[in-house]
């Protein structure tokens, strides 16, 4: 299933060991032979986690080859704050971000200045132009906090009149969900490229946690399927290749514009997966 015009990026978290910093380098290495358009990094709010962030990102840019895009979020930041930051991507030469809402940490009572996404990218098209490609999230099968998948679309509507240049999704493993939320995006006049994200399966148990904390959907059949390797991780992992290679080919046929690939910094299962595409060659 040849397509050299998939864009493909993948996504990593700031490690805070010095252990980490070196897997994560060597994950970056291996994935750079899988055509990135970016790496994205993602973003706490506040303190030592944003430094982080700040730091991984300023890495990649410099040392990788790759284009950096550092994820902000607005939750219990200034403006002033948030525009000093992304002052700082500015003049390192970083020319995408990925712009969020993102959650409230417990217990934290002021939201910030930005409500919500849409906000942030109005902010940053206000003081930086089109210096930045901007993406923002979007949710096939609604975020948990919307009242319904309608309102959901709405919200992104808000976000890509504000000046985003793409959506990329929260993972998924029902390709007929993507295909009924772009369906529904189109026609209320979104057209801007929805990228669908990609996560592997590493451990089952560990994503079915993950997966009702964000309110993505895993299948019964998924589940039931699953279940009969409830102790072995490898059958796990082989099997959830086989279901996400097999979905990705459907949203290819679909005519998806790309992947992006949620590594939790490992290249193992991704680049097995893109091989299984056989989309490279």
């Amino acid at each position: 299933m040849q397509n050299n015009n998939l864009e493909l990026s993948y996504e990593f978290f700031p490690p805070r060991t010095d252990v980490g910093k070196q897997k994560l380098a060597n994950t970056q290495l291996e994935l750079a032979h899988l055509r990135p358009e970016f790496y994205s990094v993602t973003f706490g709010a506040g303190g030592s986690t944003r430094d982080n962030t700040l730091e991984t990102v300023l890495d990649i840019q410099q040392n990788s080859g790759v284009d950096a895009c550092p994820h902000l979020t607005c939750v219990g930041a200034t403006n002033k704050e948030i525009l000093e930051l992304v002052q700082q991507y500015h003049d390192k030469g970083i020319h995408r971000l990925v712009l969020l809402r993102g959650d409230p940490p417990g217990g934290m009572v002021a939201m910030g200045e930005c409500k919500f996404a849409a906000d942030l990218v109005q902010l940053i098209r206000e003081h930086f132009n089109d210096h930045f490609t901007i993406a923002v999230a979007s949710y096939p099968e609604a975020h948990p906090d919307a009242k319904n998948l309608l309102r959901d679309v709405e919200n992104l509507s808000r976000k890509m009149a504000a000046g985003a240049n793409m959506a990329i999704t929260q993972y998924f493993y029902n390709a007929d969900s993507y295909y009924n939320f772009v369906d529904i995006c189109r026609k209320k006049g979104i057209t801007q490229p929805i990228i669908p994200g990609i996560m592997p399966v590493a451990n089952f148990t560990s994503l079915k946690k993950f997966s009702n904390q964000c309110g993505a959907e895993i299948p019964r059949w998924m589940i039931k399927t699953m279940d009969q390797y409830d102790e072995d991780i490898d059958a796990q992992r082989e099997l959830g290749l086989e279901i996400v290679t097999s979905m990705c080919e459907k949203l290819i046929q679909y005519g998806a514009p790309g992947f992006h690939f949620y590594t939790m910094n490992q290249a193992a299962l991704t680049r097995s997966i893109i091989n299984n595409l056989n989309i490279l060659k």
